[in-house]
């Protein structure tokens, strides 16, 4: 008889946890509280725009392997688009300058040498300091290990940091940008190209996920929220969606993966993250030109990324907490004023659509890193996951999959009885 494993949330995390448990052979139940799975990486029909959007523009990297695993698994290997090489586009809003940064494919950083491949007005001894982010203590910030000034920083460390940490990068976290470091640049351009979902989140992420894990025999409830869970000894012995308490089996295990604040309503004296950062996206419905750069980076403007699909345009500002009250339609016209200066486009607003997310991560600072707690808990049968929990990595899709992994391994190995 296969064991049995409860989980408890279909975002990122949830759905790696589900996906990786039915791989080991357990019965899997998902209940997820929302009315559909994918948690921030949900997409939508949108009324106003008459289309399907995502909440947000999520960015993965070619070398993202648990990002890799978790798509071949559920076999939506072919649902990210991207380049064959790493580049990335940047655009100065105030000089109009535009420049691409290419780094090589292989781990000896010769790109540094090349005019054509680094920032401009960089040299390439001004790339030595990227060293200083090779590496951190606990505690540290990346202002204590490299001095956050000069042309490389505005030009290319601080908007690709704080879109990896949605934290103003100065004072982040440098064991995590020390992780992102590493895991990019340090592998080589080949990590680094950037992949896209398409058409949409749900589509790369979400959907096939589901299918696969109903075509295995798993179950997923939505719109059934856990409202409490029941603890004897060193067990999870109930959980209460609002309709009494109902028995954890002996033999049964659960995966918590749900936002930080409600895991600390559910499980006691958990610490976890409490201070957030907010992310705001545009969306617009204008179909973009040929040629138009699927991602472009935006350099002293109101915009930061600008992503071109088929059918829209949308804009993505990380560590946004400074507008989450701004008027929206105030926003909307900022941000077509810079895609509309250099994608060369009409002045005139199109349809569009602004999406805050006021909690989008935890803040990727010491203090909040401290408080991240480890997925195996006091209780033999209960795990959390969440990008939140100790992934060695800021909130991202890529540190999801694994923490849901890395539970999904924790209940294959457990002795419940």
């Amino acid at each position: 008889m296969s064991r049995r494993a409860r989980v408890i949330g279909a975002g990122m995390a949830g759905l790696s946890a589900a996906v990786e448990l039915t791989r080991a052979g357990f019965a899997v139940s998902i209940s997820e509280g929302a009315a559909q799975a994918g948690g921030r990486c949900r997409s939508y029909h949108d009324p106003q725009l008459g289309q399907m959007i995502d909440n947000g523009n999520h960015l993965v990297l070619s070398g993202n392997d648990a990002v890799e695993h978790f798509l071949a698994t559920i076999g939506a290997g072919d649902r990210l688009a991207g380049p064959d090489e790493a580049e990335f586009v940047f655009a100065d809003r105030r000089t109009g300058e535009r420049w691409s940064f290419r780094p090589n494919d292989g781990r000896l950083p010769w790109w540094i040498f090349s005019k054509a491949r680094r920032v401009p007005g960089t040299r390439a001894r001004d790339y030595l300091r990227l060293a200083g982010l090779t590496s951190g203590r606990a505690g540290q910030t990346v202002a204590d290990r490299i001095d956050t000034g000069g042309l490389l920083w505005e030009r290319l460390l601080e908007p690709v940091l704080l879109a990896a940490l949605n934290t103003a990068p100065h004072g982040g976290d440098a064991t995590l940008t020390a992780a992102i470091i590493n895991q990019t640049l340090g592998r080589g351009g080949r990590a680094m190209k950037p992949r896209i979902a398409e058409p949409t989140l749900a589509a790369a992420f979400v959907d096939p996920a589901t299918e696969w894990l109903d075509a295995q025999g798993a179950s997923l409830t939505l719109g059934q929220r856990l409202r409490a869970i029941g603890f004897e000894g060193d067990r999870v012995t109930t959980l209460d969606f609002g309709r009494g308490a109902e028995a954890v089996a002996p033999d049964e295990t659960v995966v918590l993966a749900v936002p930080p604040w409600i895991a600390e309503t559910l499980v006691p004296d958990l610490v976890v993250p409490f201070d957030f950062r907010a992310i705001v996206n545009a969306h617009f419905a204008f179909t973009p030109p040929p040629g138009t750069p699927s991602m472009i980076c935006v350099v002293g403007g109101a915009a930061e990324w600008i992503f071109a699909f088929p059918d829209r345009l949308s804009v993505t500002v990380s560590g946004a907490d400074r507008l989450i009250d701004a008027d929206r339609a105030e926003l909307a016209a900022a941000f077509w004023a810079d895609i509309a200066a250099i994608h060369n486009l009409p002045p005139e607003l199109p349809r569009w659509q602004i999406v805050k997310e006021k909690r989008a991560t935890f803040a990727a600072t010491p203090a909040q890193e401290r408080r991240r707690p480890p997925s195996r808990t006091r209780w033999r049968n209960l795990f959390l996951a969440g990008d939140w929990t100790q992934t060695g990595l800021p909130a991202t899709i890529e540190g999801a999959l694994r923490s849901g992994a890395t539970a999904a391994r924790l209940a294959r190995d457990a002795r419940l009885v």
